[in-house]
Parts: C-alpha cells; sequence; structure tokens
C-alpha cells in the first residue's frame, strides 16, 4: 500500500489526521545556530563572507567581481533559450500579472462635516529581495518561483527588485534564470545563495544594497535565516514543505487524482498528498493507481517515501464532513474534484488555493493561470495568504484634524490619556482649546 488509509465519520474522528501532518514540521536540529554564525559573518564582512561561503559551497573559483550578473548578460538570457520556451514564461508572466493587477489597493481619504479628513496611504516598500533557489545545481531552474515573486512586487511598483540565485559550479546562472528575470524586467540579479544571500539582502554589503522586504522559497537554512531576520526586513511567509488536499467524489477519475497527489509528493519525503472521499471504491482505485504511476516516476523515491509518511486515503461519510475536514486541515492547495465544485464554494473557510473541478490540477496555478503559487502551509491558511501585491506595500494612516475637532473631543481624549497616567498626552491636546 503506498500511503496510510483512514476512515473517518465526523469532526471526533479528525485527530490522527490533523497529528500526522503535523509531525512533518522541518527539524532545524542545529540550523539556527548556523545561521546565525553566516547572518554575523555577513553582517561584519559583507562581501568577503559571501566569496568564502560560495566558494567552499557552490564555486570553487568564485570572486567578488562574480557576484553581479551584468545586465547585458541578463538580456541574452532571453536569446540563449529555444524561442518556444521563451514565448512559454512570457505568456505565464502576462497571466501572472494580470492576476496580479487587480489586486492593487488605492490610497483614500474621506471628509467629514467639520472639515476633518481621515484616510489611508498606500505605498510600495522602496526595495524587495527575491530568492531563487538553483535546483539541483542550477540544472532545474525555478522559473516559476522568479515569476511569482517579482511580478507582484513589479506590480506593487517596488522602485528597485532583486533577485538572487545561487551559482552553478562554473559561477554561471542558469540562462532560463536571466531569461525569466529579463521578461520580468528585473536588472539587478546576483550570484549569489542560501543564508548568506538572505544575510546580504537584510544587511546590505559593498556590492549588495540592503532591501524592505525579502521574498521566495529556500530550504531549512534560508527559512531559518528569514525568520530570524524579520523585524530588521519584512519576508512573505515561513513556508513549510508543500502539500495537497483532495476531496473527490464517484465521478472523479483514480488516475487523474493520483497524478495529482504525486504532484506534490515528488517535491519533497516531508511533502503531504491526502485525499479524501466518500466513495471507497474510489479510494481503491486511487491506491492501486499510485503504485502504477509511482513505478516510472522519475523521482520515484521522493514521492513514495513523501506517500508512505504524510500521504493518506481518507474515507468520509459524505461531502460535508469531507469540507469539514478539509477545512481543519487548512492545505496549501485544495482540489474539489466533484461533480459541481460550485456548489461547495460557501463552505471553504481555510485553504491557501483552490483548484475547481475535474481539470484543474494543481499545476495550472503552479505555473501558468495567474495566482500566486507562494501559499501558506502547516495549516497557516487559517490566518494566512497567498503571497500577493500587498507583501510589498505599506499602509499609513492619514489623519486631518479641523479646529473644531478638538474642541469638541479634546476633553474626552485628555480623559482617555488620564485614564492612562499619559499627563503629558492629555496637555497635548488641551493646551489646544484652552487658549
Amino acid at each position: 500500500m503506498p500511503c496510510p488509509r483512514f476512515t473517518v465519520t465526523g469532526p471526533g474522528d479528525f485527530g490522527p489526521l490533523r497529528s500526522l501532518l503535523a509531525t512533518r514540521e522541518e527539524a532545524a536540529g542545529d540550523a539556527a545556530q548556523k545561521v546565525e554564525r553566516i547572518l554575523a559573518d555577513v553582517a561584519a564582512r559583507g562581501d568577503d563572507a559571501l566569496v568564502d561561503l560560495t566558494r567552499d559551497f557552490d564555486c570553487k573559483g568564485f570572486a567578488t567581481d562574480c557576484l553581479r550578473v551584468a545586465e547585458a548578460d541578463i538580456l541574452a538570457g532571453r536569446e540563449a533559450i529555444p524561442a518556444a520556451d521563451l514565448a512559454i514564461i512570457e505568456e505565464a508572466a502576462a497571466n501572472i500579472r494580470s492576476f496580479h493587477e487587480r489586486q492593487k489597493e488605492q490610497s483614500w481619504w474621506v471628509p467629514s462635516a467639520d472639515g476633518t479628513m481621515l484616510g489611508q496611504i498606500v505605498t510600495p516598500v522602496d526595495a524587495a529581495g527575491c530568492y531563487v533557489p538553483g535546483g539541483r545545481g542550477g540544472e532545474t531552474p525555478l522559473i516559476s518561483s522568479l515569476l511569482m515573486n517579482t511580478i507582484p512586487a513589479r506590480v506593487a511598483g517596488v522602485p528597485r527588485i532583486v533577485v538572487v540565485s545561487p551559482p552553478r559550479a562554473d559561477g554561471t546562472l542558469n540562462p532560463y534564470i536571466l531569461a525569466a528575470a529579463a521578461v520580468c524586467g528585473v536588472t539587478e540579479v546576483y550570484r549569489v545563495g542560501s543564508a548568506w544571500a538572505i544575510a546580504a539582502l537584510a544587511y546590505g554589503t559593498a556590492s549588495i544594497a540592503p532591501v524592505d522586504v525579502v521574498v521566495g522559497p529556500g530550504n531549512i537554512y534560508v527559512t531559518t535565516a528569514k525568520r530570524l531576520l524579520i523585524g530588521r526586513i519584512g519576508i512573505d511567509m515561513i513556508a513549510g514543505p508543500s502539500e495537497i488536499a483532495i476531496l473527490a467524489d464517484a465521478t472523479a477519475n483514480p488516475d487523474w487524482l493520483a497524478a495529482d497527489m504525486l504532484s506534490q509528493a515528488e517535491h519533497d519525503p516531508m511533502a503531504a498528498a491526502v485525499c479524501l472521499s466518500d466513495d471507497t471504491a474510489l479510494l481503491d482505485a486511487v491506491c492501486a493507481a499510485l503504485s502504477r504511476q509511482l513505478a516510472d516516476l522519475p523521482r520515484n523515491d521522493i514521492a513514495a517515501a513523501s506517500l508512505r509518511h504524510f500521504g493518506a486515503l481518507v474515507a468520509v461519510p459524505d461531502m460535508t464532513v469531507g469540507m469539514d475536514l478539509i477545512n481543519a486541515i487548512a492545505p496549501e492547495h485544495f482540489e474539489l474534484c466533484v461533480a459541481d465544485p460550485w456548489a461547495h464554494v460557501g463552505q471553504i473557510r481555510h485553504a491557501g488555493a483552490v483548484f475547481m473541478g475535474h481539470h484543474c490540477p494543481e499545476p495550472v496555478g503552479d505555473y501558468f493561470a495567474g495566482p500566486n503559487h507562494v501559499l501558506p502551509t502547516m495549516g497557516t491558511a487559517r490566518f494566512s495568504s497567498a503571497l500577493s501585491v500587498a507583501t510589498f506595500t505599506k499602509k499609513t494612516s492619514l489623519i486631518a484634524a479641523a479646529p473644531g475637532y478638538v474642541a469638541a473631543h479634546g476633553a474626552k481624549i485628555a480623559r482617555l490619556a488620564r485614564l492612562e497616567n499619559l499627563e503629558a498626552h492629555a496637555r497635548s491636546v488641551e493646551c489646544r482649546f484652552k487658549a
């Protein structure tokens, strides 16, 4: 059997599955101490630390002048990949841009009859850093990560967008990364990775000016660096292992469901893939399909470990209990593979992204449709949202009190201040209406 089976009759049975998924928290081990040393080293030695660490882990012949990618080389990336691939990247970028354009918020203010004006100013941060993992020594470039992280920043109006990615052994970046950067209008790219790249973005070095927000996926060292630097920089989220939950009825195709589960299981041995259904025969068929498809999957060792430890086929009595369990899990990706998915939309409370119907597998959103694929994991969809234009903006309150406002309300404001034993606050108001 490729993954465990569960039977759930109601909320009282949710505990075992939720406990199983909760154990996926990536063990930091001694990562925090290692990362703290790296952060301190970069803060103290700047570029020299970046070069030394990059020589140790990525490229033995690395030097300071290798850090920044020349703008001409970024643009040349477009010519270095097949035209058909470039066209796909451009189309995906256009879809992502179109979706995120709809997220833009406007500044606003509202006048009152007495002349007081209250409002909110929405402005982008000055600089954003986007981390793009190298992927198997740079040979599996995470193009989609670059698109999903830089395009919302561009739509938000961030004037300076920086991409960092670890170099390959020969000191270069994969041309697909450069091509995607060119498509997104990014002109500042650095060959540097892991926790020291995050440190450089946060502290700044002679070569890399600091940024305000850092986004993008990475390993435990990248994630730990982001966690430790919260407060100095803003971040997108602390992401855990990838996950998918599927709610299916008898109309679903078991081969498709198995393929969708494997699309997440191949990410990481700690990824989770869960399929719920009120049709036990369908779950039996999915189980068989998983075994067949695993056999010739290139990353079958990773996928098999994921399914064995964190996969699940779950029998539920009906769709209502199924939806309750989905909301309890709060999955990163939720596929609603039922005959009429729209009938259940009103029941969805907690999910990072929802994929509707039999013809909308998770990779549609991962790569091409437009919504962001940087999503909350490990149940944090209960209170968190996808990366968006808002990740790169901040809101400033606007208060313009008319002279009559203090005269009318000053005594009340002063009283509230004195209740908090803040006498200077009270006098600051009173001096304006006692004069």
